[in-house]
C-alpha cells in the first residue's frame, strides 16, 4: 500500500504567499502615502488605514499597531509623528 502525499491545493500556496509580515515602518510609510495621494487625512483615526489594506492582511496590521502601542482611535498624525517640510 502506497503512503499518500498531501499536496497543498492553489488556494492553499496561494494565501501562504499573500501573507506578508508587516512592520510599523512599512504602516508608516504606506499611512504616509495614502495621505500624501489625499486617499486619507491627517485627522481620521487609523482605523480608516483599514479601508486601504485587503482584509486577510488587517490582522497583522492590527497587531502591529498593538504592539507599538497605537489604538485604532489614534490620529494618523500620531503615527507618522513629526514631519520635516521643505521650504517652497
Amino acid at each position: 500500500m502506497q503512503a499518500v502525499q498531501s499536496v497543498p491545493t492553489q488556494s492553499q500556496s496561494f494565501q501562504a504567499t499573500v501573507s506578508r509580515q508587516y512592520t510599523i515602518d512599512m504602516i508608516r510609510d504606506e499611512a504616509r502615502q495614502l495621505v500624501y495621494k489625499g486617499v486619507l487625512s491627517h485627522r481620521q483615526p487609523i482605523l480608516a488605514l483599514c479601508k486601504c489594506i485587503p482584509a486577510r492582511e488587517w490582522v497583522h496590521v492590527e497587531q502591529e499597531l498593538e504592539n507599538n502601542e497605537f489604538l485604532l482611535r489614534d490620529q494618523i498624525i500620531d503615527l507618522l509623528g513629526r514631519e520635516d517640510w521643505s521650504d517652497d
